[in-house]
């Protein structure tokens, strides 16, 4: 009983944390996804270069080393050529940084683990300006945003309420089916319901969307736990009160843009402009 009462205030301490950080940077983002163009750009590098320097602190690479450096090198390259109009060639940047990183490591394992993280944050920042630059980016951004977002409270809350049998209980042991399932539920609601206050028609393909969306946000969430688990780390860091680092937050979310980028682009997407692919309105 004493253990049960002197966790409970740090819980709801932690869970107040949470709550102030959320709401201070959930409109601050919002606000920012709307005025789109350079401070969405600059915005979006800034997520990926915290979200690249918290990979290397968890596998292993040196911080200023130069693995690290041509990582983050690429991360801004890619920013410029985005910016420039040449998206094509930021891909090409992308994995030539990989490529540079993993011979500067001596192609060792903790090398593969830099390329990696090279390539799936590089992956998720041109995901990220794509989906917002290109036909009706506002909207699906937001619609992104929302799915994620709801996805990410409602399998915490619905989890701790129902609880029940373990999603993966090697990867992440406080994650339920209850938890994932109301998540599921609850992220096509919001979704379906930003795009439906936007007037935009084909409700049904939208909740689609944001069912496969849910899915995929939820398996970059369980990615990230294995990687911390792999390398025995349980924050990212502490960037974020509350919350631990930007990987603990954004782990569904650049998962769940490049599966969207991937999609649209397997329908007739092309790379200036993957969503039009999907033929939404």
């Amino acid at each position: 009983m004493m253990a049960r009462t002197e966790n409970t205030p740090k819980k709801l301490s932690d869970l107040g944390l949470r709550f102030v950080s959320a709401v201070i940077l959930g409109p601050l983002v919002l606000l920012i996804t709307y005025l789109g163009g350079v401070p969405y750009a600059l915005l979006i590098l800034a997520m990926a270069v915290l979200f690249l320097w918290e990979w290397f602190s968890i596998t292993g690479t040196r911080q200023m080393s130069p693995p690290s450096l041509a990582g983050q090198g690429v991360l801004v390259a890619l920013l410029v050529l985005d910016l420039a109009g040449q998206r094509e060639f930021g891909l090409a940047a992308i994995v030539l940084g990989a490529v540079a990183a993993f011979a500067f490591s001596g192609f060792s394992r903790s090398g593969r683990w830099c390329a990696e993280g090279i390539l799936y944050s590089g992956a998720a920042m041109f995901a990220l300006l794509a989906i917002r630059e290109g036909t009706g980016g506002l909207l699906f951004t937001f619609f992104l945003f929302f799915v994620v977002w709801a996805t990410d409270i409602f399998a915490y809350f619905t989890g701790r309420a129902l609880g029940g049998p373990k999603l993966w209980m090697r990867v992440s042991p406080k994650k339920t089916w209850s938890g994932a399932i109301g998540g599921l539920v609850l992220a096509t609601v919001f979704g379906v319901g930003v795009v439906a206050v936007a007037g935009s028609g084909e409700l049904w393909f939208w909740a689609l969307l944001a069912v496969g969306l849910s899915i995929v946000s939820q398996a970059g969430d369980l990615l990230e736990s294995a990687i911390k688990r792999r390398f025995s780390v349980k924050d990212s860091s502490r960037l974020i009160p509350g919350h631990g680092g930007i990987m603990d937050r954004i782990d569904g979310l650049v998962a769940a843009a490049i599966f969207a980028v991937l999609i649209g682009l397997a329908s007739g997407g092309t790379l200036a402009d993957p969503i039009a692919g999907l033929g939404l309105n």
